[in-house]
C-alpha cells in the first residue's frame, strides 16, 4: 500500500478498468549472488539468485520457484520471508548500501520506504519496461508500476479491504447477512458481543495492521463525498483535519468504546488475530484480501471464513471500498545477476502465471484470459469497482513519511495517550514534509 507523486491516477481510469476485471522480509539478505561460473572439468555452476519478501507473498513464489525451476534448472533462486515492518527498514538499508538481495518485495505507489517510486527514483531499481506483460498494465494502475513513464515493479494484480468474517460465528449469533450500513454494522457487532463472541479481532501490535480500519472507512467518510480529495490535498486545498478522515477515527474509536475489539490490541499481533477469527473467537477483522489464505490456514473449516465490504456510511448506496494493487516485487539495479532477475520477472508476467499468484492471495488478476479465476469471498466486492473504489490511500501519499506517523497514531489513540485532534496534525505534518 502506496502513493502516486509524479504520475497522478485518474479515478475515472481507476473505475473503468475496476470494472473491467469484472467485474506489511527477513534482514538477513546478503549481497547479490555468485554469477554463472564454468568449473575446470567445463560443468556450469547454477546461478544462484536470492529474493526478500513478505509473509503473504510465500504461498506464490514457493509454488513459481518451483516452475521456473523447470524451465531455468541452471538457476538456483532462494526465498526469504518476513514480517512488513522489517522489510520496511532492513532490506532498504540494504538497497542503499549496495548489496540488495537480486529480487525483493516492492510497494506500490510512493507512500513508503520501499514504495516503487521512492526506490526507482533512487536509481535502485531496474527498468523492466521492454518486457512484454508491461504493455498490458491497466491504465488505472499504472501509476502504481510506473515512475516517469518506466516500470519498474511486478504485480500479479489488485486487492480489497474488508471484513474478513467467521461464517459460524455469526450464525451462532443469529446473524443472518453480513451489514450493508454503519448502523447495521453495530448493531451486528452488539449481537455478536451479547452472544459473547468477540465481534472484532483487531491486532495493533502489528504496525500495518493499525491501518486498516481506517483504510476501510475513508472511502466511504472521505471520497464517497469528494473523490477529488487526493488532488486537492496535494494542492494544499483541504487536509486529513479537515475531512472525512476525522470521521473515521471517530468510528474507528466508537468501536473501542463500545467494547468491540478484542481486549488490548495493541499487545495483540497479527498471527493473534487470525487465529482468533479462524477459530471463531472472534468473529471479524478487517483486513486485506490478500491474506485471507492465512486466515484460512488457520482454520479448522476454511470454507467457514468470507469477506464482505465495511459499510462506512448509513446509506448502502454511498458505502465505498478501497480496492489498491497488491505488494509486488522487482530487481535491484545494482544486482550482480541482473539479466537472470529480470528474466525472472519476466516468467511471472505470463498470464498462467498471474493467474496463479493471484489465487495464491485471493486477489484479482492484472490481466485475465479464460482460465483466470476470482475468489468467491471477494465477489462481494465487485459491484463496488466499477465507480465506488479508490485506491489505498498511501498509494496516493508524496512520502514515506505519512505511513508510519499513521500507523503510531492509531496505536496511541488506542492507548488513550492522544486525542483525534493530535493524530490528524501529526499526519497532516508528516504529508508536508
Amino acid at each position: 500500500m502506496t502513493d502516486l507523486r509524479e504520475a497522478r491516477m485518474s479515478r475515472a481510469q481507476f473505475f473503468r478498468m475496476m470494472g473491467g476485471l469484472a467485474a506489511a522480509a527477513a534482514a538477513t539478505a546478503a549481497c547479490s549472488t555468485k554469477p554463472q561460473t564454468t568449473t575446470a572439468q567445463g560443468q556450469q555452476t547454477a546461478t544462484q539468485l536470492k529474493f526478500v519478501g513478505v509473509a503473504d507473498q510465500k504461498a506464490a513464489m514457493d509454488q513459481l520457484v518451483a516452475a521456473y525451476k523447470q524451465v531455468k534448472p541452471g538457476v538456483s533462486l532462494t526465498t526469504t520471508f518476513a514480517p512488513t515492518d522489517q522489510v520496511q527498514t532492513s532490506v532498504r538499508t540494504q538497497l542503499g548500501a549496495g548489496n540488495a538481495p537480486d529480487l525483493h518485495v516492492v510497494y506500490p505507489g510512493d507512500g513508503s520506504a520501499m514504495s516503487m517510486s521512492q526506490i526507482a527514483k533512487a536509481g535502485l531499481l531496474a527498468d523492466l519496461s521492454d518486457q512484454a506483460w508491461t504493455q498490458t498494465i491497466p491504465t488505472g494502475f499504472k501509476p502504481a508500476f510506473q515512475n516517469d513513464g518506466k516500470t519498474y515493479m511486478y504485480s500479479a494484480g489488485s486487492s480489497v479491504i474488508g471484513a474478513v468474517y467467521n461464517t459460524k460465528a455469526f450464525q451462532k449469533a443469529g446473524i443472518d447477512a453480513p451489514p450493508t450500513t454503519w448502523t447495521e454494522f453495530l448493531a451486528v457487532c452488539d449481537k455478536l458481543k451479547k452472544a459473547g463472541i468477540t465481534p472484532i479481532a483487531l491486532g495493533a501490535q502489528t504496525p500495518w495492521v493499525t491501518q486498516l480500519i481506517t483504510y476501510a472507512l475513508v472511502p466511504s467518510t472521505v471520497y464517497a463525498k469528494d473523490p477529488t480529495f487526493d488532488d486537492k490535498q496535494r494542492a494544499g486545498q483541504t487536509s486529513f483535519a479537515q475531512s472525512g478522515w476525522r470521521q473515521a477515527m471517530e468510528m474507528y474509536l466508537e468501536l473501542q468504546k463500545r467494547g468491540f475489539f478484542n481486549d488490548n490490541p495493541n499487545g495483540t499481533t497479527f498471527e493473534q488475530q487470525t487465529s482468533m477469527v479462524a477459530t471463531g473467537k472472534a468473529a471479524m477483522a478487517i483486513q486485506v484480501s490478500a491474506v485471507l489464505p492465512d486466515f484460512r490456514k488457520s482454520a479448522t473449516s476454511p470454507s467457514d471464513l468470507s469477506m464482505f465490504p465495511v459499510p462506512g456510511a448509513d446509506s448502502a448506496d454511498q458505502v465505498w471500498i478501497p480496492a489498491g494493487v497488491v505488494v509486488g516485487l522487482g530487481a535491484s539495479a545494482k544486482g550482480k545477476n541482473l539479466a537472470e532477475a529480470k528474466a525472472f520477472i519476466d516468467f511471472l508476467g505470463k498470464q498462467e502465471n498471474i493467474n496463479l499468484w493471484a489465487k495464491a492471495i485471493s486477489a484479482i488478476p492484472l490481466t485475465q484470459d479464460a482460465s483466470s479465476t476470482i475468489d468467491p469471498a471477494v465477489q462481494s466486492f465487485l459491484p463496488f469497482t466499477k465507480d465506488r473504489a479508490v485506491p489505498f490511500m498511501d498509494q496516493r501519499w508524496p512520502n514515506a513519511e505519512v505511513q508510519p506517523v499513521h500507523f503510531a497514531v492509531v496505536q496511541e489513540l488506542l492507548a488513550g495517550k492522544i486525542k483525534i485532534d493530535d493524530a490528524l496534525k501529526k499526519m497532516d505534518e508528516a504529508y508536508a514534509k
